[in-house]
């Protein structure tokens, strides 16, 4: 369980560093389930609902190999 607690929030800090260059240079857009909230001027994301779509992605994915 814990495996794959911290999978999971490696998933998610990675995702939250990268989906700022993926929106300005892809056009990608937030989900729903996303999160940004501005604090002292800064925002942060948590992409939450992007999160899980890629993880079905690649499950889906690794599943046809």
């Amino acid at each position: 369980m814990l495996k794959w607690l911290l999978t999971l929030a490696i998933a998610v800090l990675m995702l939250g560093l990268i989906a700022p260059w993926l929106r300005q240079h892809l056009g990608a857009r937030p989900l729903p389930g996303d999160v940004r909230v501005r604090y002292k001027g800064r925002a942060y994301y948590f992409p939450f609902a992007s999160t899980l779509l890629f993880s079905l992605l690649l499950i889906g994915f690794s599943r046809w190999l």
